[in-house]
This record gives C-alpha cells, sequence and structure tokens, in this order.
C-alpha cells in the first residue's frame, strides 16, 4: 500500500486560502493524484441549479450520487468524518484540505493585511504577503513563515511537513 499524505490549510475568510490550495493542487496534479477536501462551516455553497435533476433528487433528502463519463459527484445530507471522506475518495496520493482546523494535520495559515493570532495554536506555518510585516506579531518558535506568492517554497514545506494517512 502507498503512503498517503495530508496537509491543511486555514486563515481568514478572504485571506487566499482557495486561491492558494488551487495553485498547490494544479502544480502536484502534475506528478500525484490529489483529492481536496473543503469545509463549508456556513454552510452556504451552492453545487447544483435549482431545477435540475441532481437538485430534485437532493431536495428529497436522499444521498445522492450523479455519474458521467467525466466525473461524480456525491450530495449527502449527512456530515461525514475524515475517515469517512478519505475512504470515500481513496484514490489519491496527496490530500488538501482547506479548513477544518480542529483536525490533527499539519497546516498553513493564511493570511494577508493582518495576522490574526488565534491561528497560532492550530498551525505549524504561516503563508504572508508583503502586505504583513512578522516582526510586528509575537509569532511562536516552530511556526514557520512562508512567502504567500513563493509556490516552491510552500510546496517545499508541504513535501516536507505533510502527515501520512
Amino acid at each position: 500500500m502507498r503512503t498517503r499524505v495530508a496537509v491543511a490549510f486555514t486563515g481568514p475568510s478572504g485571506s487566499g486560502k482557495t486561491t492558494l490550495v488551487e495553485k498547490v493542487a494544479t502544480a502536484l496534479v502534475k506528478e500525484h493524484k490529489v483529492a481536496i477536501i473543503k469545509n463549508d462551516p456556513k454552510d452556504k455553497a451552492n453545487f447544483d441549479v435549482e431545477g435540475k435533476d441532481s437538485y430534485r433528487f437532493f431536495q428529497t433528502g436522499a444521498e445522492v450520487v450523479v455519474t458521467s463519463p467525466t466525473r461524480t459527484t456525491y450530495f449527502s445530507h449527512r456530515e461525514k468524518r475524515l475517515d469517512e471522506i478519505v475512504s470515500m475518495v481513496n484514490d489519491f496520493d496527496i490530500l488538501l484540505v482547506e479548513g477544518l482546523k480542529t483536525l490533527p494535520l499539519p497546516r498553513i495559515a493564511i493570511f494577508r493585511k493582518q495576522i490574526d493570532e488565534s491561528y497560532f495554536s492550530c498551525s505549524e506555518a504561516i503563508a504572508i504577503d508583503d502586505t504583513i510585516n512578522p516582526s510586528e506579531y509575537d509569532i511562536p518558535e516552530g511556526i514557520d513563515i512562508l512567502n504567500l506568492n513563493d509556490l516552491d517554497a510552500i510546496l517545499s514545506w508541504i513535501e516536507t511537513n505533510a502527515k501520512a494517512i
């Protein structure tokens, strides 16, 4: 069985989490099978168009799987634990998780303009841009500081720190 690894990304709304995960996935998918889990804590994501079959099926309360020659989409009314999601996705080398800051995964917190120090307790690294002067903050020892715009450095950090799952 091959080793599968995971790393998580967190940060305030609008900090660039989705953009960074997208860049990381685009780079990694060239040589690896990548899976992404995104948390939607406010339940505001919209995945289907009202009136379409899958939307109508989901409104019944049933678990719904839509399959086509190019993708399979699973709509669920039930919250899933990480291990359940990993079992469903199954075929990946690297798992990228956006959000879910309570999961015990190596985590990069993303910040622009200011750092929210409450993220330090759940992060092993922070990724910041040039709008932030890190010397203005009391960043704990052991938290790596990454340049948000240096994708190679972020990929290197992931390669070194991702956790086997």
